[in-house]
């Protein structure tokens, strides 16, 4: 609960977007009888509780929590923030935005203090999640092999066995399927790309966790810089903006295990960590599964070729051919790149020899200077 000053993107008590015609944005409205609700159930001897809204600015709307008690009158502000912009589109942003914000205004000379985090749940109630020094997440237990396994038996033969490219076919269909869901949003596209190459957990928070000597710095720089680039060549393709994982990765991709269910029956599999966003670019989640044909390969021969290469080959073509999206091979660059800064990072992948990790390097620089790639040049890139 906050009031602070215009010029910061903050809400002022004396600011209001509507005097600011340059700044017409809709404001976050509140559900007063739920937090009436909060404020009489957490404040004793309240006789009258009064909500009113103060002001917008940029990112949010303030709104005045008046409480008369028998002690007299008690004042608070209550922030919300806009649903959509300043990497605030997702119910998680904006409580990691309160609260630190609960955590830091405390720590700093002549600031305002902030009171508690509030949440409105699904009934429409108001509760406090504000206090807690660290957070978890439960899930179900699942039972499954990752796709991992499938991969290092890739190793040593030159062709894909039926189930094999049964796993392949299931995999592309069902993401043929989550990206078949789209919605109309340029934020969300644009953030998509922006995180690929800004985000903490993405390429600029993975070559931050390198070990010194791993790649020099102008080398990394190189890559961030031609992956900017891309952001900027794709942001006219918002259109494509579709329902994603995130972080479709083998270790994410649990198959049943063997043995159960018919013959014939098609191979099963549950998923783990969705991560970053139910929205954003179909080519995160295909290089985020494609690289690893890759990157298995490259370990083993220095190339791609045998079992890797034809599951590339089958991976690409069945998703093409499922989804109709021509578009694919024009886009994929900068998610190679950032899947390729995960896979060459000697802190997930210690085994990787320095010829291996090189060969990967130029695999991601040699795709972002193409227009295009092309499953068919994958070991041109390499080289």
């Amino acid at each position: 609960m906050k009031s602070s000053y215009p010029g910061t993107g903050k809400i002022s008590a004396n600011w209001d977007a509507d005097r600011h015609p340059g700044c017409r944005l809709p404001y976050k409205m509140i559900n007063e009888q739920a937090i009436k609700a909060y404020v009489l159930k957490e404040f004793p001897d309240i006789l009258h509780v009064d909500i009113r809204k103060l002001g917008s600015g940029v990112q949010g709307s303030g709104f005045l929590v008046e409480m008369r008690t028998t002690g007299g009158v008690q004042s608070y502000v209550v922030k919300s923030l806009l649903p959509e912009g300043f990497g605030h589109d997702y119910p998680s942003d904006r409580a990691a935005v309160f609260l630190l914000d609960l955590d830091e205004y405390r720590n700093l000379p002549n600031h305002v203090k902030a009171v508690d985090v509030l949440a409105e749940m699904e009934d429409g109630t108001v509760k406090s999640i504000g206090g807690g020094r660290e957070y978890y997440l439960m899930m179900e237990k699942v039972e499954g092999r990752d796709y991992f396994h499938d991969l290092k038996g890739f190793a040593g033969r030159d062709h894909l066995e039926d189930a094999d490219k049964a796993k392949i076919a299931a995999m592309a269909s069902y993401l043929a399927g989550i990206h078949g869901v789209k919605k109309e949003s340029k934020t969300l596209y644009w953030r998509k790309l922006r995180d690929t190459v800004g985000h903490g957990e993405c390429l600029m928070g993975v070559f931050d966790i390198y070990p010194d000597g791993t790649l020099p710095y102008e080398e990394m720089s190189d890559i961030i810089k031609k992956c900017v680039d891309w952001v900027c060549k794709l942001k006219p393709r918002y259109v494509r903006l579709s329902q994603i994982h995130g972080d479709f990765h083998p270790g994410n991709i649990w198959f049943r295990e063997e043995g159960k269910g018919q013959k014939d029956e098609r191979p099963e599999f549950v998923l783990l960590d969705r991560s970053r966003g139910p929205w954003g670019e179909p080519a995160d989640d295909i290089t985020a599964l494609a690289i690893n044909f890759v990157f298995f390969s490259v370990k083993h021969y220095g190339k791609v070729q045998g079992a890797y290469l034809e599951a590339l080959q089958q991976f690409f073509g069945d998703y093409i051919r499922a989804t109709g999206d021509g578009e694919m091979p024009e886009i994929v660059a900068p998610f190679f790149a950032f899947r390729t800064a995960v896979v060459a990072n000697p802190v997930f992948y210690p085994e990787l020899g320095a010829d291996a990790r090189g060969r990967l390097f130029r695999f991601a620089k040699s795709v972002l200077s193409a227009d295009r790639f092309d499953v068919a040049e994958v070991n041109d890139y390499l080289a």
